[in-house]
């Protein structure tokens, strides 16, 4: 693929962009030869790009996107090197204002598009949200790995009776409150944990039973949580904390893992659980080998 392709696949894209974040370019996906470390996303009008290793022409593709800025209704350009360790993200045109946020389904979520890490949004799991908001009317809902509780806001959105949102990250959960705040949430029913999930099912069985469990860990983080060793762990206690119809949507973003991972662990460690179906996900992030891609997995009990 060349500069000039990924300008008119950018401008095709954009052109039916909204203030809501649509990603324009999914080179993560493996579609796209010579640019799978780049992403491209609209976000009102800031355009952002990560690019997750150091590319040959990457001068080169920064001034097609710094033109295409100048000439569009995009006012802002930002530019996060990931393959630079601790390295700032760099606003190229514009300014960004501090209390940023995207918008997704008429739900506001905090922005951090300055980090050389995670933006605090995670895009590709809006199909995830989007069926949690579909399915929380009235339920006692575990979100477990919340990180700042889009899933929350979601079920919030959707008539939750309860969310417990349960991360080991005390500044993730602030952020989550924060996220229920901007979109101007009643505040009662949402709880905020800071619990090693792993150690705190005694804890989590006294709030439950519970009607919809979402688990959305990561693949891996050191000292705390892997997915080939520790999301067994999890699958076996599951019994213990949900109700008699409880639904489960299970999500796992690691390559390395297909979607009969969990299938199977469900099968042998919590068989009153039945799959139902795999979430499609969006295809503005298709990806070579989608059994791979994001598996967003849900089972009834």
């Amino acid at each position: 693929m060349t500069i000039q392709n990924i300008q008119l696949h950018i401008e095709k894209n954009a052109s039916h962009a909204t203030e809501d974040f649509k990603r324009l370019f999914h080179g993560r996906g493996g579609l796209y030869e010579g640019f799978k470390h780049l992403t491209i996303d609209s976000i009102d009008t800031i355009l952002s790009v990560a690019l997750y290793f150091e590319e040959e022409n990457e001068t080169e593709l920064i001034e097609m996107l710094s033109e295409f800025v100048n000439n569009s209704k995009y006012s802002t350009l930002v530019v996060q090197r990931r393959y630079l360790q601790g390295s700032p993200s760099e606003v190229l045109i514009g300014i960004l204002r501090e209390d940023l946020y995207v918008v997704e389904n008429g739900m506001k979520i905090k922005l951090n598009l300055l980090s050389n890490r995670n933006s605090g949004y995670f895009p590709d799991m809006k199909i995830g949200r989007e069926f949690v908001r579909e399915n929380a009317k009235d339920k006692r809902i575990l979100n477990l790995f919340s990180y700042t509780c889009a899933f929350s806001v979601a079920a919030k959105f959707g008539g939750a009776y309860e969310v417990v949102n349960v991360d080991m990250s005390k500044g993730a959960l602030k952020s989550g409150m924060a996220n229920h705040s901007l979109n101007g949430l009643d505040p009662r029913g949402v709880s905020y944990l800071p619990y090693n999930i792993l150690k705190s099912f005694s804890s989590l069985k006294r709030k439950g039973p519970f009607d919809l469990i979402i688990i959305d860990p990561p693949s891996f983080q050191k000292g705390s949580f892997e997915a080939t060793k520790d999301y067994e762990k999890i699958i076996k206690r599951l019994p213990e904390i949900a109700s008699d119809d409880c639904i489960l949507l299970s999500c796992l973003n690691s390559p390395e893992l297909e979607s009969s991972f969990i299938i199977e662990m469900m099968q042998e460690h919590a068989p009153e659980f039945t799959f139902v179906k795999r979430l499609d996900n969006l295809p503005e992030f298709a990806s070579l080998d989608e059994d791979r891609s994001l598996k967003n997995l849900v089972f009834s009990r």
